[in-house]
């Protein structure tokens, strides 16, 4: 049985006919036990007190059924003293009870199959005792409690005809049951159709693939999941392919620098001099540096990037970044300044990859700052939870602020993404291989930090690294 529609029919319809059969065994239960509590309450009283005045009259149980007419049970009236008064308005049949001695000899009642016959100890035990002057003189047991309606009276037809329709109120409930779990089965499994299939186009290369979100409960979350998960697919794959090729380009272009030089000297049509080597040396380190950042991003892609952490202070990170960048802001005229708040409780971090992320963002800056700019660093303690003010759920807070153009704002949702550019036409500066922010994203996240980027055309841009306090 390979089929989850088929699966889930069958168990909807053997829960609905368990429930069916159960509900119908307790009704009947509950409705035979009503009845014959109906029939008790209705007939016993009067029953027993001319039972006892009839025998007061005749000092024993012979004739008892003179009192009754053999059809209907009607008492003869008002003539007859032994049945006169109170109890002459019951009815009664003579399949509603049984009358038996002192011994349990049955006397009348309960059809012909009783007459004579001696009860045990357990039916007189059900029946309720006749007593005279402190003595038991016989016992009144009524039909239900010797498990039997004689077929053919009003009361069992009625009982039979309570059966039968329970029988077909479980029959259509059952049916009922067959045909809601059929459309619920397939209702259910139409998604996970619709859902494998979606995978298979997945997994032939179709990244993007859609399904229609059909309901809000477990299977259409998971079908907005797959959704998500199919455009991010497609996504990484538009944005691996756009970072192979502008590796493969950055590759290219020192690649073909140094291969012109050594072409030209091997060839012996340019003659080795210190320029020419130094323009090979440089474009070298390029390419090595273009391998370094691809190496680290492969590492914490992996969850194998190396880490030694320490418990450092935010502001002497902050001040060993400004000290490596202090000349190349004088050179440039550009004012450098750092803002640190006092008493800022220490952060676990790897130093050196700190010192990384950064010279990343620093170099972003330094990159876009107009002469006579200014670039700010900044640290300070900020709450993580608007409601909890507790050291634990507190960061600090590192933020690099320049006061450049800005990034537009249709571009820095993507400033992480690898090989990202804002500006098309804009030229790679010497040394940039457009992996810088995107490997201070992986390093902030592989220390359990967050990083993020706010700016404002023409203003400028402030990223800012979020790592948990360290209660010390």
């Amino acid at each position: 049985m390979r089929s989850l529609a088929l699966k889930l029919t069958l168990a909807f319809l053997l829960v609905g006919l368990i429930g069916a059969v159960v509900v119908a065994i307790l009704v009947q239960l509950r409705t035979q036990r009503n009845f014959d509590r109906l029939i008790r309450d209705q007939y016993q009283p009067s029953l027993v007190a001319d039972l006892i005045q009839y025998y007061r009259a005749n000092g024993s149980w012979e004739g008892v059924e003179t009192v009754f007419h053999p059809g209907e049970g009607i008492p003869v009236g008002e003539g007859n003293p032994a049945v006169g008064g109170p109890g002459g308005s019951y009815r009664a049949r003579r399949a509603f009870f049984v009358i038996s001695d002192a011994n349990g000899t049955v006397v009348f009642g309960g059809g012909s199959q009783f007459e004579g016959r001696i009860l045990r100890s357990s039916d007189l035990d059900k029946g309720v005792p006749l007593v005279v002057n402190n003595a038991t003189i016989g016992w009144l047991i009524f039909a239900p409690a010797l498990d039997r309606w004689s077929p053919g009276t009003p009361e069992g037809n009625f009982l039979q005809n309570v059966r039968q329709d329970i029988l077909l109120s479980a029959g259509i409930a059952t049916a009922i049951a067959l045909v809601l779990g059929g459309v619920l089965a397939y209702s259910l499994t139409r998604s996970l159709r619709e859902l494998t299939a979606a995978t298979k186009a997945l997994a032939g290369g179709e990244l993007g693939h859609q399904v229609q979100v059909r309901s809000k409960d477990e299977l259409g979350a998971l079908a907005d999941s797959f959704n998500q998960m199919s455009l991010e697919l497609a996504r990484s794959n538009t944005l691996r392919r756009k970072m192979t090729a502008d590796i493969a380009h950055d590759l290219r272009t020192p690649l073909s620098v140094i291969l012109g030089y050594a072409e030209a000297l091997r060839d012996g049509k340019l003659d080795p001099n210190p320029e020419m080597f130094t323009v090979m040396h440089t474009e070298a380190q390029h390419l090595s540096r273009l391998i370094d950042d691809l190496k680290t991003l492969a590492l914490a892609d992996a969850g194998e990037l190396p880490l030694n952490y320490q418990l450092l202070s935010p502001g002497d990170l902050l001040k060993r970044a400004a000290d490596a960048y202090r000349i190349k802001a004088d050179e440039g005229g550009i004012t450098l300044r750092t803002e640190i708040a006092p008493d800022l409780p220490p952060i676990r971090v790897d130093g050196e990859r700190m010192a990384q992320v950064l010279g990343n963002l620093m170099s972003n800056a330094f990159r876009y700052t107009p002469r006579g700019g200014e670039i700010t660093l900044l640290a300070d303690l900020t709450d993580r939870s608007d409601n909890v003010k507790t050291l634990s759920d507190r960061g600090v807070r590192l933020r690099v602020a320049d006061n450049g153009p800005g990034i537009a704002a249709e571009d820095l949702p993507f400033i992480f993404e690898r090989s990202f550019r804002g500006d098309k036409a804009r030229r790679q500066q010497e040394g940039e291989t457009g992996l810088g922010l995107a490997i201070a994203k992986s390093l902030v996240e592989a220390q359990d930090g967050t990083i993020s980027a706010e700016s404002t055309p023409g203003q400028g841009t402030m990223f800012s690294i979020l790592f948990p306090a360290v209660a010390v």
